[in-house]
């Protein structure tokens, strides 16, 4: 049995090129010393797969950035205002990525959004009216010829048409109708050049074709690939599917010429039942995603052998193959040294999981399996008990009651209330939490960590920050303050160490977006609050004002999707038990006079099922009530933040208003503040702050561009529910760009209660 891998993480096992992209954007290093530490990542990354015996192995799934980017680049899907800069190839392209501003313009960053439901974020092309899409770049053939020269012939991959035509922003008023002759001619020139290269296989990766494709969809998919495929030569074609099943596509799909197809067992509740109902082509391959590529658990030899042994035994040729791209794990467990072997031998990480499908390939081959050694060893893995459970938090589980979900009284009498509590001015201003980590701030947490201060050190310095953000904060005139974060790693991991239940990595670093990595904690048991958490920060920070101080946590159900979860018990359990701890750090909170508590909810959408049909039966039904939960305890005057970034929300609206918070910032800079229609058409009642600036670019908003944004949002929403607010929260920022921004921020905020 053959096998494959959809794709590679490309940061580096140790970040190599977070650090090096970094060190490119301070102009401490070179382009051609950048390219030459991408070029030893990708080197290093095909030899594992072929020392892992993979028999498809992947390129050009390495990235700056992002790989839908890639692909529009590629295509030539590049606004003419990052042309007109006249900067370098490498340069406009993280122009596009993280805006420019500097000698020769100044222009803001391409929308970025959450790549399907996952944590990955993706940049959104753009495709003018004047766009014309041809080939225009070389790096799927040049990295395909340096793994050629390195001795291991591979498989490139690319976003494939439809997907990359779905997920554009079409800025004029042509649709992808009109660009879809361009798209084939540009795609048959990929496939001929390919082919001439000597690449036997390409992959073209098609995700959209697991969410709802009506009629009209199928139709244009068909005539777009019989276009593409028309003059495909000797190459073979693979259509590759992940995130889902292609319930509504399966028949034309198999119909159509490909050599290939891809389909994802594992979030594919429909994939075998497709196949069982409409059979498989005999003259194709099926690439069977049995390999879990986003969760981080060891695969199940016998179930997977089951489904494998049923396909082949219904005729049809088989590639074993990652679920989706590894990109969603980390590299390795070998550099894991201080998590347990106890703990270690149920997880596999992206080498581990090369591992699991060579076992699982020679296996296919053994008619008595209960000899092998690597089918007993996880035999053994999956019928011992593991420690997971915690008899206390199934009792408060049992003890939930219908109103424990409910907030009284109702939103809008609370709003009178705490209008008068807070006297706030019209048009609050406020950040979203964190900010600049700095490298002292840095270096201090791993000081504390490494045994290398004290205690009363490490929490000293974290008072001296604190107290020097707050007074900042009052002499520019914020109204409602925050107490920087310092104290924070990464906003899950951060709560996920004060819980039960969870285990943490050393160097488990997953790619979020661009240079952005994190290193999701693992959801192991049980989850419970071992002590107050946030508390000691917060009553600090606000024994130093008279301005409210908000109270800064992470709600449950981001910190569910942004950690690795169990597989033993359901989301919704997961989710509840996280909700009820962060609900006694709530109350907590309260209890000792903070009277703002913001509670993020980032990752709300992340694992919203792709199909409407499953929304709320599937996810929203208790998504939303674990959120609920979370703050109904709290008094009328207490004002209850919530924060969601980098995802689409504008379908989901009336579910975000049905969460019951307060006070709700969106990430809107990027996308053109598009979801202030959606926030008028339904009526939402719920205070919102519209980020007014894009805080992933470097570059610093004027005055008069802030003014212009929040201009736009009073035509959409009431003056007496607008606050104003970046898009995120400013640990990733330079001081450099973060105090002249929010000066700005301020200075804009003045001017429009002017106005008002």
């Amino acid at each position: 049995m053959l096998t494959s891998v959809i794709g590679y993480p490309r940061i580096g096992a140790q970040r190599e090129l977070k650090f090096a992209s970094e060190k490119y954007f301070k102009g401490e290093i070179d382009e051609k010393e950048l390219f030459s530490i991408a070029k030893a990542l990708r080197a290093a990354h095909v030899k594992s797969q072929k020392e892992a015996g993979v028999d498809f192995i992947t390129s050009n799934d390495f990235s700056f950035y992002d790989i839908l980017l890639d692909t529009a680049v590629l295509c030539g899907i590049v606004p003419k205002r990052y042309k007109e800069l006249g900067l370098s190839d490498i340069d406009t392209y993280f122009a596009m990525a993280r805006g420019y501003q500097g000698e020769k313009g100044d222009v803001k960053a391409l929308a970025m959004k959450k790549w399907f439901n996952t944590n990955y974020h993706y940049i959104v092309p753009e495709i003018e009216d004047d766009t014309k899409v041809s080939l225009s770049g070389t790096k799927i053939f040049d990295e395909f010829d340096e793994a050629k020269a390195n001795g291991i012939k591979t498989k490139p991959v690319i976003i494939g048409a439809y997907t990359l035509l779905a997920l554009c922003r079409y800025t004029g008023k042509k649709t992808r109708e009109d660009f879809v002759d361009d798209v084939i001619s540009t795609y048959k020139e990929i496939l001929s050049k390919i082919e001439k290269q000597g690449a036997e296989w390409i992959q073209f990766e098609e995700p959209y074709l697991v969410r709802d494709i009506n009629d009209e969809d199928k139709k244009f998919l068909t005539g777009l690939y019989q276009g593409i495929l028309s003059g495909k030569g000797n190459v073979k074609v693979l259509i590759q599917t992940y995130y889902g099943d292609v319930r509504d596509v399966y028949e034309t799909l198999t119909a159509l010429p490909f050599d290939g197809i891809g389909l994802d067992f594992i979030e594919g509740k429909q994939t075998l039942s497709l196949i069982e109902k409409y059979g498989f082509p005999k003259d194709k391959l099926l690439f069977a995603g049995l390999v879990n590529g986003k969760n981080i658990w060891r695969n199940k030899y016998s179930k997977t052998l089951e489904i494998i042994d049923g396909l082949r035994n219904r005729g049809i040729e088989t590639v074993l193959s990652t679920s989706c791209s590894l990109l969603h794990v980390p590299y390795t467990l070998e550099a894991e040294e201080k998590l347990s072997d106890e703990y270690k031998k149920h997880f596999a990480f992206a080498n581990e999981k090369l591992t699991e499908l060579k076992e699982l390939a020679d296996l296919a081959e053994v008619s008595d399996r209960s000899s092998s050694s690597a089918f007993k060893a996880n035999e053994e893995l999956f019928s011992s008990k593991r420690d997971c459970e915690d008899a206390s938090v199934q009792e408060r589980l049992k003890k939930i009651a219908d109103s424990d979900y409910v907030r009284l009284p109702i939103r809008k009498e609370r709003e009178k209330i705490q209008k008068e509590a807070l006297k706030l001015p019209k048009f609050p201003t406020t950040t979203i939490g964190s900010f600049p980590q700095t490298k002292d701030v840095k270096k201090n947490r791993s000081s504390f960590k490494k045994g290398e201060i004290s205690e009363e050190q490490y929490k000293e310095f974290n008072r001296d920050k604190i107290k020097r953000a707050i007074k900042w904060q009052e002499e520019i005139g914020l109204d409602v303050l925050v107490h920087g974060e310092y104290e924070r790693n990464d906003m899950v991991e951060y709560f996920g160490e004060s819980l039960s239940g969870y285990l943490f990595t050393e160097k488990a670093w997953v790619q979020s977006y661009g240079t952005r990595c994190l290193k999701p904690p693992i959801i192991w048991g049980d989850v419970s609050r071992r002590n107050p958490i946030t508390v000691e920060w917060s009553v600090y920070a606000q024994s130093l004002t008279d301005k409210p101080v908000k109270g800064m946590l992470t709600g449950p159900v981001t910190i569910f999707n942004w950690s690795f979860p169990r597989e033993d018990i359901s989301i919704k359990e997961s989710m509840t038990q996280i909700a009820l701890a962060i609900r006694d750090e709530v109350l907590d909170l309260e209890k000792n006079g903070i009277r703002v508590i913001q509670i993020d909810e980032a990752a709300l959408r992340e694992k919203l099922p792709l199909r409407r049909s499953d929304w709320y039966s599937e996810y929203l039904d208790f998504a939303v009530p674990a959120f609920r939960l979370v703050h109904s305890g709290v008094k009328p005057e207490t004002q209850i933040h919530t924060h969601m970034c980098y995802s689409e929300f504008t379908d989901i609206i009336p579910a975000i208003d049905n969460m019951d918070a307060d006070v709700i910032t969106f990430e809107a800079s990027r996308s053109d503040l598009l979801i202030l229609d959606s926030l008028k058409e339904c009526n939402f009642e719920t205070e919102a702050g519209p980020g007014v600036y894009d805080i992933h670019s470097p570059r610093v908003p004027s005055v008069n561009e802030i003014v212009t944004a929040l201009r736009k949002m009073r035509e959409k929403l009431d003056d007496d529910k607008l606050w104003v607010n970046p898009d995120c929260g400013l640990k990733t920022r330079g001081e450099e760009e973060t105090k002249p921004s929010l000066i700005n921020l301020v200075e804009a905020a003045r001017i429009i209660r002017k106005e008002a």
